[in-house]
This record gives structure tokens, C-alpha cells and sequence, in this order.
């Protein structure tokens, strides 16, 4: 990473609506870049939250085609940015499940690099169940992609509890993590584990999460944030849609890293 930008974190409270949730992403993604984002992270799942597991199957694609890739590779090429598509569903080779995928799009909207979520949630209490392996299947490959303002490693809302996956990565200058974590859990662990992937990585961490209660009665976490190498908040949003944007700043990560070089201290 050579010099300064701005990245984006856009959270939303997606609906059952494809077409209005899309709309909104445009919008937002477009109201980050206004204020000068050449970087912008959509949350996962901001496509679309149904009612059941299923939903999500009903409009998976093919990947390069399909009315989804089309729709964020308008985004980034309209907007000029580079834009990591939050997580959309892809076809899988198992029937009735999808990936959950991020795809990372150039300025020109071409796609640069895919993550399908490795790490699926599963949750009991609170009177809340999930069982993403119902639906999705699993990826298997590690991503880090070079957007060419910086080296990104990806990952998606669960990852985020699984450090060694931003290991085998290691280094790299930003991590990315569109989410949709439960109220309950979010609560209880979200701030404190993007934090220590930050300080950990010594990276900045663009966090992009689902932030409300949903038309299907489910409740999000929110509190979507950018992170500096040394762990510190730059900028935040509580709950409700909204962009975060912060400063990404080389000097930082490299001060950060020459003053306490733990990186370069691993052992194992």
C-alpha cells in the first residue's frame, strides 16, 4: 500500500424485496463515493433476507451472469470504485444449496476475485435458531486479492471467530468482513473480535454488517466500523442503514509494524 484513500462500510437492513434492496445498495454505494470512497464494502447478504433458507436458493446464479452481477458491476463502473459485493448466493453443485460469495469488482466493473464463505454459522438460543449448512455450501480456498490501492483479505461475518484463516493470509494491508450477525451474539462479541483481527493482523479491518430488525423478524447486530492497525475505531454506525468512511492510511499501518514488529516475531 503506497498511498492514502478512503474506504466505505454500508449497512443496511435488507428486506424480501430483491429489486428495493438493490436499489438501496445502489444508493448508498453511490452516497459513498460522493464523499470520496475509492474502496466500498456491502454487507453480506444485502440482496436479500428472506423468509427461509430457501429464498435465497430461489434466486442463486450462475457465476458471470445473472441480474445480481450485473446490477454490482454497474455500481462499481458507474461510481468509479472498487466495490466488494458484500455476499450474494452463486451456484453450488449441491442441489438445494448455493455459495455465499463475495465477489470484489474493479473500477470498470470486472471481477477481480471470489470468496465463498468457508466458516457456516450455526446458533441455538434465545429462541433463535440458524443453520447455514442447510442451505450453502461450504468454500474451501483463502482469498486475498491486490485492488491495487492495497492487498485485501477476505472474509465473511463467522470467519471472523476462525484467526487462522487471516493467518494463512498474512500479510496483508486491509481485511474485509461483510456480516450479518445476530443481535445477541453481535452484542456479546462483534466489537471485541474485529478488534483483535485488527491488532492481531495489523491491519485495518472494513467491517460491513446487516444492522436492524428485518421484515422476516430477525435482528441484526449492526455497528458496522473501520478499525486501524492498533486496534483503534476510526468510524462507526450503530444501527439503521448507513455509510461509515474512514482514512486508510499507509504511514499508520507501516509505523504500526515497524514499532512493533510482531509479524515478523511468528513462530508458528
Amino acid at each position: 500500500m503506497k498511498q492514502k484513500f478512503i474506504a466505505a462500510a454500508v449497512q443496511m437492513v435488507s428486506g424480501t424485496d430483491v429489486a428495493a434492496n438493490l436499489a438501496r445498495a445502489a444508493a448508498l454505494v453511490a452516497q459513498a463515493a460522493a464523499a470520496g470512497a475509492a474502496f466500498v464494502v456491502l454487507p453480506e447478504y444485502f440482496c436479500l433476507m428472506g423468509r427461509k433458507d430457501g429464498d435465497k436458493v430461489a434466486i442463486c446464479e450462475a457465476a458471470g451472469s445473472g441480474p445480481l452481477q450485473t446490477a454490482l458491476a454497474a455500481m462499481a463502473r458507474d461510481n468509479k470504485i472498487w466495490l466488494a459485493a458484500g455476499t450474494i448466493p452463486l451456484r453450488s453443485p449441491e442441489p438445494g444449496k448455493v455459495f455465499n460469495t463475495t465477489l470484489v469488482f474493479d473500477p470498470d466493473g470486472v471481477v477481480q476475485a471470489r470468496y465463498d464463505k468457508i466458516h457456516l454459522f450455526g446458533y441455538t438460543g434465545n429462541g433463535e435458531r440458524y443453520c447455514e449448512s442447510d442451505s450453502i455450501l461450504a468454500g474451501s480456498t483463502p482469498v486475498k486479492v491486490d485492488i491495487g490501492l492495497a492487498e485485501v483479505a477476505c472474509g465473511i461475518c463467522y470467519d471472523l471467530r476462525f484467526p487462522e484463516l487471516f493467518r494463512q493470509l498474512a500479510p496483508f494491508d486491509v481485511m474485509i468482513l461483510p456480516a450479518a450477525f445476530t443481535a445477541a451474539t453481535g452484542e456479546a462479541h462483534w466489537e471485541v473480535l474485529m478488534r483483535a483481527r485488527a491488532i492481531e493482523n495489523q491491519c485495518f479491518v472494513i467491517a460491513s454488517g446487516q444492522g436492524g430488525t428485518h421484515e422476516n423478524g430477525r435482528k441484526t447486530h449492526g455497528q458496522s466500523m473501520i478499525i486501524d492497525p492498533w486496534g483503534r475505531i476510526l468510524a462507526q454506525h450503530a444501527s439503521g442503514d448507513g455509510v461509515v468512511l474512514a482514512e486508510i492510511d499507509p504511514e499508520l499501518l507501516h509505523s504500526v509494524r515497524s514499532g512493533l514488529p510482531a509479524l515478523a516475531h511468528r513462530v508458528l
